[in-house]
């Protein structure tokens, strides 16, 4: 592939990818490898907003509630999107936010699609803290996002379905099919 991504991002033109999905859906681990594949600059955007808060995420969540969370997130995301040539991972309910979509649409937007049991496996692996997770029934609040958020996600510009592939495999993958993308006359350069 490394000798096509000049092209890739000529044609690119500077347009911004975003990772979206769910949490543990990989985007800032897909995210990095994508990034330096395309010589673009990463993102990540949850890093960003904790950054901008002095504090973490769950504290967010604890200190302003999930309304104060996602106003801060749609801030960052404007910020974020002001620059070109990145590839920005976000957070999970970023797309809840209809505000928030123009804001992705100035790039290319990408769904990471885990297996909802894959999904389960790598959240039940990880530590970090999903305040949207903290209840006594983990996987019942999973499912009850999922319902919500995989209409949302399925706006994306290009869905990649990911079982059990590594993060390089899968910005491999992405790279092989955003040419195919990119021939939609809606996507041209010139017509921007």
């Amino acid at each position: 592939m490394a000798d096509s991504t000049p092209s890739l991002r000529q044609r690119l033109s500077g347009r911004s990818l975003y990772l979206i999905g769910m949490m543990g859906s990989g985007k800032t681990s897909t995210g990095r490898p994508l990034a330096e594949q395309l010589g673009y600059g990463f993102v990540d955007a949850d890093a960003v907003i904790e950054q901008a808060a002095g504090c973490t995420i769950p504290e967010i969540f604890e200190r302003d509630g999930e309304a104060g969370f996602r106003a801060l997130e749609s801030q960052v995301l404007n910020a974020i999107s002001q620059r070109h040539s990145l590839v920005v991972a976000t957070g999970g309910g970023v797309v809840t936010q209809r505000a928030n979509w123009g804001l992705l649409h100035s790039g290319i937007v990408i769904w990471l699609d885990v297996m909802r049991d894959q999904l389960l496996a790598r959240l039940k692996a990880d530590a970090t803290a999903r305040p949207l997770l903290q209840t006594p029934d983990p996987e019942a609040a999973l499912d009850e996002l999922l319902a919500q958020r995989k209409p949302l996600y399925a706006e994306a510009d290009l869905t990649v379905v990911i079982d059990q592939e590594d993060p390089a495999t899968v910005a491999d993958g992405i790279l092989q099919l955003l040419p195919g993308l990119l021939k939609d006359p809606r996507q041209r350069p010139e017509d921007r």
